[in-house]
């Protein structure tokens, strides 16, 4: 990956909507939601099987991390690899992160065999990522700045030129200005400001 597109990532930022996908009488309904923590995946998956009390099989993949950093896909009693990994697939394909894709399967009487199981899952995904929004954010990273009132100027002059975000903004005896810069343009930000008179940066933790 270039650093270009380390910058950015693709997401969604609301469920998708229900899709139904049927092969020989058995039924996969997909989902999509959006999600940053294992603690939201697991009242996502709670939340589907009280919806689907009767299904057999609760199929998904998930992907959290601004830089991709962490994913899992499980098979929920169907043969190893036929169901998770061809949903983590559609994940890599539509290049998404900070997300969960669940495919809820009703057993039709017909044994679908490995193949024609991942083909499902594969098309299941792949709906369900189809019904959602994605967007593309950039990864940002946030500077604390310090100076005093008469650097007010130099200081928003700056933010301006360089169009940064202000998060926060405290004006008491001494300013402070939290902003958020994206990441390639960090170091750069991150320089100007260690050069400028009296005006002080560091990363917020």
């Amino acid at each position: 990956m270039t650093s270009e597109a380390k910058d950015t990532y693709k997401t969604i930022l609301k469920p998708g909507k229900e899709t139904l996908f049927k092969e020989k009488g058995s039924k996969f309904f997909g989902y999509a939601f959006p999600v940053k923590t294992e603690d939201e995946i697991k009242e996502c998956l709670e939340a589907l099987k009280k919806q689907h009390h009767t299904a057999r099989h609760f199929c998904y993949a998930w992907q959290l991390g601004m830089e991709y950093e962490s994913y899992r896909a499980n098979d929920d009693g169907e043969p190893s690899n036929s169901a998770g990994m061809p949903i983590y697939g559609q994940l890599q394909a539509f290049d998404v992160t900070n997300i969960l894709v669940v495919s809820v399967r009703y057993f039709g009487g017909t044994k679908l065999g490995v193949g024609g199981l991942i083909q499902a899952y594969k098309t299941s995904a792949q709906l369900a990522l189809d019904a959602s929004k994605i967007v593309t954010r950039t990864i940002n990273e946030a500077f604390v700045l310090k100076f005093d009132y008469p650097e007010m100027n130099t200081v928003m002059r700056i933010i301006k030129e360089e169009d940064l975000t202000i998060l926060e903004q405290n004006m008491a005896l001494d300013c402070e200005i939290i902003i958020s810069v994206r990441k390639k343009e960090a170091e750069r930000i991150f320089q100007l400001f260690t050069n400028t008179y009296k005006v002080s940066i560091k990363r917020k933790d």
